[in-house]
């Protein structure tokens, strides 16, 4: 059977997507960043040559089919919230779930914001783990085997839980953590514990975040308040709880396979949004030493609190 070039394509697309005048521009870009992106779902699954030519256009109809489920405005909005989740994660360290999250989910469903995040993390903390060099990504994860040990696998757990989990649900677990994570920073609060305490705190630390990550995919707020708590120097701080952010990433992929929130429309969408991610991570590494970085952390912090207040006030049907 003779390919399909990509103008008969577009042509033979829902006619459903032509509802702004602006669409057909914003689909050529995007079809671009798809390409671009590696064809993510043939990587992933990838099915015998004799296919390729026969499944070629069904992969770029489920990106439209995401068009055409949540509109253009959808997609601009999760590209906007990944890409500056990635400026404050290469200024700050953190934040780029807890940013993107709190964008998406006001206009995403809940499940697909949680889908539409794991790629972006999974790629951005694989690279900023090996930015030291992979000798000192291997020694964080041996040092916090334990913690990252428990977080696996009530990840694992937690992952099975969302599709029985309303939207409601899920904004007000995102919006709690977000809330919460948010003011704990902003007042400077530090937990403590006493040393012979030490293990029991690493295995609630991992638990903890297991829960939140398999949910929502937000596995940072008990973390960074466990490595704040033993005192760890900020570069391997970031180093180590990069290794477990990527862990949770890879993990969530496979467990979002299965219960079916990660899929063959959100799973493209997912890698695209690497893109800006990266473009936001590596400006923000730029711009690292110029800007107030308290003055910014506090800004990002009391933004983070005004969303998450919102998506509780979503979560309660106000």
């Amino acid at each position: 059977m003779r390919s399909i070039a990509p103008a008969e394509s577009a042509s033979q697309l829902p006619r459903t997507l032509d509802r702004t005048p602006s669409l057909v521009n914003w689909r050529e870009i995007l079809l671009r960043w798809y390409g671009l992106s590696g064809n993510f779902i043939s990587i992933a699954f990838p099915r015998p040559a004799c296919e390729t030519k026969r499944t070629a256009l069904p992969e770029i109809m489920k990106l439209e089919a995401f068009l055409a489920a949540y509109g253009t405005a959808g997609l601009v909005t999760a590209t906007l919230g990944m890409g500056i989740g990635g400026f404050a994660k290469g200024v700050v360290g953190f934040a780029l779930p807890l940013i993107a999250l709190s964008v998406m989910a006001s206009f995403l469903p809940g499940k697909t914001s949680v889908a539409l995040l794991i790629m972006p993390i999974l790629v951005s903390n694989l690279i900023q783990a090996l930015r030291n060099g992979g000798g000192e990504a291997w020694g964080s994860l041996r040092r916090f085997w334990r913690l990252n040990l428990v977080f696996v696998v009530v990840i694992v757990l937690a992952a099975q839980l969302v599709t029985a989990m309303s939207d409601a649900t899920i904004y007000g677990v995102i919006g709690l953590a977000i809330t919460c994570a948010g003011a704990s920073q902003l007042l400077g609060w530090r937990p403590s514990f006493a040393p012979r305490h030490a293990r029991l705190a690493e295995y609630v630390a991992g638990a903890l975040s297991g829960v939140l990550g398999g949910i929502a995919g937000i596995w940072g707020p008990p973390l960074i308040m466990y490595l704040l708590a033993i005192r760890l120097p900020k570069a391997e701080m970031i180093r180590a709880q990069s290794i477990t952010f990527f862990l949770g990433a890879l993990l969530l992929f496979f467990a979002h396979l299965r219960s079916g929130i990660l899929n063959t429309t959100t799973l493209p969408v997912s890698a695209i949004l690497v893109a800006p991610t990266l473009i936001g991570m590596f400006i923000g590494y730029e711009v690292h030493d110029r800007l107030d970085q308290n003055l910014f952390r506090k800004v990002t912090l009391v933004v983070l609190i005004l969303s998450g207040l919102n998506l509780l006030r979503r979560s309660a049907g106000l």
